[in-house]
């Protein structure tokens, strides 16, 4: 196997079509295997790989075409967001190692800071403080917040000033295992019963180890949402979430009405579902079609 790094980049735009188009074209050299755009989070997630110099290169000219074409204080949307690119993680696959995800996430923070001029803070795998490891923390106050943030020498960025940029805010870099971004629509336009779900399964508030929720108003569906980071998919699998969820939402009369992955997510995670809900036994991943013709192509 090859050493590769995936990179999820999320930049906050998600509307305007020719923006994000020119904004993923920047990703040369490397494989771009998605672009995720959502108009209620006003936000796109695109996915690339490559080798870990390759991907680094990427995500700093992605990352440029980005603070061209996103003025931070014209953007508003559903999710929380600090910055024209709000956050680059690293995550090692084949033979690449974390400490190489973490180089290059230091290597792309230290140029955006010091190229263009963006406060940075490294996060997950690579954060230099403890308090720096979780990126809600990083990230709350959102853009809106970040002059006072930086005023407080607890929060210097690891990279570049001490200051928001005028338009683009600032960023958060990282390393960190794959996870996957997965979001459950709720039958209700109540965001109250988001919150309190968001409450119940999220890690940090009690309920389910890997897993960081939030509310969200989908105001084009009239939906309120449940929108989730499962950190560690292998340790916590989406069928254990989604059930959580349908459970606290049953407290409500509410009903889900449908979820999402956003951006991609390994065939493990869904064969792991599909376990759950057929209730098959003794089901091997190599009993997938397509694993077969992977394997022998």
């Amino acid at each position: 196997m090859v050493k590769l790094l995936d990179c999820a980049l999320n930049f906050s735009e998600g509307r305007r079509e020719k923006v994000i188009n020119a904004i993923a074209a920047a990703a040369q050299g490397v494989r771009v295997l998605d672009v995720s755009p959502d108009k209620d989070h006003n936000r796109t997630v695109l996915t690339f790989i490559g080798s870990p110099q390759a991907v680094a290169e990427a995500a700093f000219s992605v990352s440029a075409k980005a603070v061209d074409l996103i003025d931070m204080n014209q953007h508003r949307g559903a999710h929380p967001r600090m910055g024209a690119v709000d956050v680059i993680p690293f995550v090692p696959l084949g033979e690449a190692r974390m400490e190489e995800a973490v180089e290059m996430a230091r290597q792309v923070g230290q140029r955006l800071g010091t190229e263009l001029g963006i406060p940075v803070y490294l996060y997950e795998e690579a954060a230099t403080r403890p308090k720096r490891r979780n990126l809600a923390d990083i990230r709350r106050g959102e853009y809106e917040g970040l002059l006072e943030k930086l005023a407080d020498p607890q929060w210097k960025p690891d990279f570049g000033p001490d200051r928001p940029h005028p338009t683009a805010g600032a960023t958060a870099v990282g390393a960190r295992i794959y996870l996957v971004a997965y979001n459950v629509n709720l039958g209700t336009s109540e965001i109250e019963i988001a919150k309190a779900i968001a409450r119940a399964v999220r890690a940090r508030t009690g309920g389910l180890h890997n897993v960081k929720a939030l509310d969200v108003m989908l105001k084009e569906r009239g939906l309120a949402q449940v929108s989730m980071n499962v950190v560690d998919p292998f340790r916590t699998p989406l069928y254990r979430v989604l059930e959580l969820v349908r459970l606290e939402a049953a407290r409500y009369g509410v009903a889900i009405v449908g979820s999402e992955i956003v951006g991609l997510v390994p065939l493990s995670v869904i064969v792991e579902a599909a376990r759950y809900y057929l209730q098959l036994e003794d089901f091997k991943d190599e009993q997938v079609l397509e694993t077969q013709l992977w394997e022998q192509g």
